[in-house]
């Protein structure tokens, strides 16, 4: 069955319109038009999303040693419970609003009213208001585990009728999914989240594109560098829009940077053992470097017509918009302060290339933004639209996510609105060789390690610095790094140590690791002081325990 007509026959099933009022940028509806004629799903999305649509109502909780616990009793989400009441779907889809709020998922009826404050998607939420939550799970894959499972058989309330029940089992979103290398440490499948292998990230300083961690929010869009283009809106008195090939951009001077990505949740996973956070449970591995190549976006500004002398700029802001699209319509959008990519030095790019070679699909093809130095989320894959703007980007990965907020907040109290975005990120480090629980073989009373670390900004690691006795001492490492100017640092730097155990005949030694980069920050010693509900910045030691072999 198509995906259209799969809606439609859910529209006609429950007969009634889901209200929506999706954020989408002044870019996206200048792209629509032209877009629809090209892409089939384009003509269609509006009038699906308005059909069925579905916003995440559990968090995604990943935490690994949770799931340990839980491996004996498996959670059967959404089947059919005899010992709880029959609902027809009308009657569910009358409590949609804040008083009282219900979803449906497979047989199940929840009313999760009481989660809505804590719900970390925000009013997304509201898209799901009386209806299934099975096709935006379908979107957002992640979701589909047995601690989500759990949380969401906690609000159960009844079950569905059987007239009533429709299959969201169709999977045309995911089916032009591109390969993936078999090495990759998948998180989740649908969206595809992946990490590098540890032993892959000290073996290359440029990553191979086949291993370069992958993070998604959506389906890979459909592209093709022969039809792309990419509109640029700059708002103000006299709005202007041009639109611009890839061939156009191309023709600016090209220019090449070598920059990590890193994830803002890297190394989320050691976060998580203070205390449960919400999101994807990443160990060290979400962190990659790249030699990236394209138009400054300076200089493509600069031809659009922007004045960098103009006073407004200090308020303005960059909002990049993505051709990926989620359940509800809405396109990838965030954004950042205009002069990141307006200043003289600024090396903000159009990328169309990753170590020598066209953007492989999952990193963007045909066109990206890479904001070196910045949280990877604000390099927006698959660009089509550029938009300048005193206002930040609406979407919810901009308002409601990427913020910061101090160990005291809870989803309860934490207001988004007044949290800072995070544009930069804090000097980090990690152990890649051994791994913690690894037995070493002892060389002549010492062992080998190594690990990455990087820094945000543009600072350079000056120093790493590691302990096998808790503190009391440390050796520095030997560092290799990118021979960049000062305060264009951006790429990581690889470190290695060769250490003699401080008690020769030990069958166990904690290995302890921290950086300090140009600006002379260093990593702080635990996590229970920057502990916050979404586990970003995730940057205290590195500590892991490894078994010696004499």
């Amino acid at each position: 069955m198509s995906l259209r007509n799969l809606f439609l026959r859910s529209l006609a099933h429950h007969n009634k319109l889901v209200k929506i009022a999706p954020c989408v940028s002044a870019v996206q509806n200048l792209k629509y038009n032209n877009y629809e004629e090209k892409n089939e799903w384009f003509y269609y999305n509006r009038k699906i999303a308005t059909a069925l649509l579905s916003a995440v109502v559990i968090s995604t909780v990943q935490d690994d040693q949770n799931s340990k616990n839980e491996k004996d009793t498996l959670i059967d989400a959404g089947a059919k419970r005899p010992d709880l009441p029959t609902f027809r779907a009308e009657e569910v889809s009358k409590h949609d609003n804040k008083e009282s709020f219900w979803v449906i998922y497979k047989y199940g009826v929840y009313d999760v009213t009481s989660f809505l404050p804590s719900h970390p998607g925000g009013e997304q939420i509201m898209n799901a208001a009386g209806y299934s939550i099975e096709p935006f799970w379908n979107v957002y894959g992640m979701h589909k585990t047995q601690e989500v499972y759990k949380l969401l058989e906690s609000y159960r309330i009844g079950n569905l009728h059987d007239d009533d029940v429709a299959d969201y089992s169709d999977d045309e979103l995911w089916v032009k999914e591109p390969y993936r290398d078999k090495r990759l440490i998948v998180k989740t499948a649908k969206p595809f989240n992946a990490e590098i292998p540890p032993q892959y990230q000290i073996a290359h300083f440029d990553t191979p594109n086949e291993l370069f961690y992958v993070r998604q929010h959506m389906p890979v869009p459909e592209l093709s560098e022969e039809e792309h283009t990419v509109t640029v809106t700059i708002v103000g008195d006299g709005t202007s829009t041009i639109s611009l090939t890839l061939q156009d951009i191309e023709r600016f001077p090209q220019v090449t940077v070598r920059a990590a990505l890193m994830c803002a949740g890297n190394r989320r996973s050691e976060m998580n053992k203070v205390k449960p956070v919400k999101g994807l449970s990443w160990q060290a591995g979400a962190i990659s470097c790249a030699t990236w190549r394209g138009a400054l976006l300076r200089d493509v500004l600069l031809a659009c017509g922007l004045d960098p002398r103009d006073p407004r700029n200090v308020e303005r802001h960059i909002i990049f918009t993505g051709a990926d699209i989620d359940a509800t319509g809405t396109h990838f959008s965030t954004s950042l302060p205009l002069n990141a990519a307006l200043a003289a030095d600024a090396q903000v790019l159009l990328a169309t290339h990753m170590n020598g070679e066209r953007l492989p699909l999952d990193h963007g093809y045909p066109l990206r933004v890479v904001v070196p130095g910045a949280p990877a989320v604000r390099s927006v894959k698959w660009l089509q639209g550029i938009t300048i703007s005193t206002e930040e980007s609406p979407s919810h990965w901009h308002q409601k996510d990427y913020r910061s907020f101090n160990p005291s907040k809870t989803w309860e109290t934490a207001d988004f609105s007044t949290a800072p975005p995070v544009y930069s990120l804090p000097v980090t480090s990690a152990v890649c060789q051994p791994l913690d629980g690894d037995t070493v073989t002892a060389d002549d009373g010492h062992i080998d390690i190594k690990g990455y670390a990087y820094s945000g900004g543009g600072a350079k690691i000056l120093r790493v610095d590691v302990s096998l006795n808790g503190g009391a001492s440390w050796e520095e490492a030997e560092l290799v790094t990118d021979p960049a100017p000062p305060r264009r640092h951006y790429a990581w730097a690889l470190w290695s140590a060769r250490l003699r155990l401080p008690d020769p005949k030990a069958s166990t030694v904690d290995i302890w690791v921290k950086a300090t980069d140009s600006n002379f920050n260093t990593q702080p010693e635990n996590f229970d002081h920057i502990w916050n509900i979404r586990g970003i910045l995730s940057n205290a030691y590195n500590k892991i325990k490894v078994n010696i072999k004499h």
